[in-house]
């Protein structure tokens, strides 16, 4: 078969690959494993009975499986979820906004596409663009989403180490500042995969940076304010028409219905709704359906403060002890578990790489991420760090199967430092 440069691309060995086929693989496997490695939600008990409720009061009124199925919405997604959506934030977090500065997506992963190549890439100016990454390690699914070559600038945390086994990132201004022909500012907060919650003042500092470039500043918000809200630092999420917030319904719970909201101004709101009917007609029917009566009724924010936030924070907590414990006498650190639902355990001097690493856990049944995947736009920096991490989720799993999987985990990396 003869393909195209970008059918070689797309089709090639990639980090977002990698981590989709081990979510696969995983369920095919004959033998035990334990799966710490994918970005799947829990099934939490109390919200899988509510969003069943949800649905079967849905399917007991008139024409709405049949209109759900059989009909189009318009390349901006569902227009009443839209209006619900847009009077919950006004209501709770003080936005001037209205339903035309919301689109829904088949997907956060189809919004960063469009958006990605929207603001980056070859410019009708003759400027090439790009998207400036702040902060280094950052989302596995930036990396291959440029429909052209190096849209992608990127520069490395800092490190602050906290003691007890605990650091944390932070942005270098000093560096990012020097970054030239930039379309769009991006940042997920909290961060996948280190579960960092950049701070309040730096969340500031980006906002100005990116209107001194006349630029958007894109903030990933998968797992933030104020749904899902997996938030356990004390941060305040902001919005007005520099920023463009991404937001899902994925992780409080319900991924596969693909629903990704976008946050922004009418006009990068008009552009995305030219995208989404070139790039797939409309978004899906089923997800903003369903949510639309969680987010009139304000339920979508009581389940995400009292049911959602509070599993995952009980589930964080219990397995950094483990971690923190296991490899006291090692020297790794783990960093501070603001948000998210990953661990992020990087072992300064480790004598092999984070890939090999974990090939050894995968022979043991224990799937997790290495962790150079995570440094999208900074493949040809030769930093050591991008060895020496990996991502572990302790979200989807089992608590028993948490506590397993790390101490094999633990028992690896010992291995690893003793023996090489």
């Amino acid at each position: 078969m003869k393909i195209s440069a970008l059918g070689q691309q797309l089709t090639g060995e990639t980090g977002t690959r990698s981590l989709m086929d081990d979510l696969g693989a995983a369920t095919e496997e004959g033998r035990e494993i334990f799966q710490l490695g994918g970005g799947n939600p829990a099934f939490i008990p109390e919200a899988e009975e509510l969003f069943r409720t949800r649905m079967q009061i849905l399917m007991q009124r008139e024409r709405i499986f049949e209109q759900a199925i059989g009909r189009y919405a318009t390349p901006r997604g569902d227009r009443n979820f839209a209006r619900a959506l847009a009077d919950l934030l006004r209501k709770e977090q003080g936005w001037d906004l209205s339903e035309r500065n919301i689109a829904l997506t088949n997907g956060s992963q189809s919004a960063f596409l469009a958006l990605f190549n929207l603001l980056a890439g070859p410019g009708a100016d003759g400027v090439h663009r790009r998207i400036l990454l702040p902060l280094a390690p950052e989302y596995i699914g930036y990396s291959d989403l440029g429909l052209s070559p190096d849209i992608l600038a990127s520069k490395r945390s800092t490190i602050g180490e906290l003691g007890d086994g605990i650091f944390k990132y932070g942005i270098d201004f000093d560096a990012v500042s020097t970054v030239d022909d930039i379309g769009a500012i991006c940042v997920s907060r909290p961060t996948n995969p280190t579960g960092n919650v950049i701070t309040d003042e730096e969340m500031r500092r980006l906002g100005e940076l990116a209107s001194a470039r006349d630029v958007p500043l894109i903030v990933d918000n998968a797992y933030g304010l104020p749904f899902p809200g997996i938030v356990h630092s004390d941060a305040r999420m902001e919005w007005d028409e520099n920023i463009v917030l991404c937001m899902s319904l994925s992780k409080i719970g319900l991924p596969g219905f693909r629903t990704g909201i976008v946050v922004a101004r009418e006009e990068i709101i008009d552009a995305l709704a030219a995208m989404n009917a070139i790039f797939c007609l409309a978004p899906g029917n089923f997800g903003p359906l369903l949510a639309e009566d969680l987010v009139r009724s304000g339920d979508i924010l009581s389940l995400s403060r009292n049911t959602i936030r509070p599993f995952y924070l009980d589930k964080a907590e219990r397995a950094l002890d483990r971690l923190r414990k296991g490899l006291a006498e090692c020297g790794a650190l783990v960093h501070k578990p603001e948000g998210a639902f990953f661990l992020w355990l990087w072992m300064p001097g480790l004598p092999i790489t984070n890939h090999t690493l974990y090939q050894r856990l995968k022979e043991r049944g224990v799937f997790v991420v290495s962790g150079h995947y995570f440094f999208p736009g900074l493949e040809d920096d030769d930093w050591t760090h991008k060895n020496e991490c990996i991502r572990i989720s302790y979200a989807a799993a089992d608590d028993d199967h948490v506590a397993r999987g790390i101490d094999i985990i633990i028992e690896e990396v010992r291995r690893a430092y003793d023996h090489g």
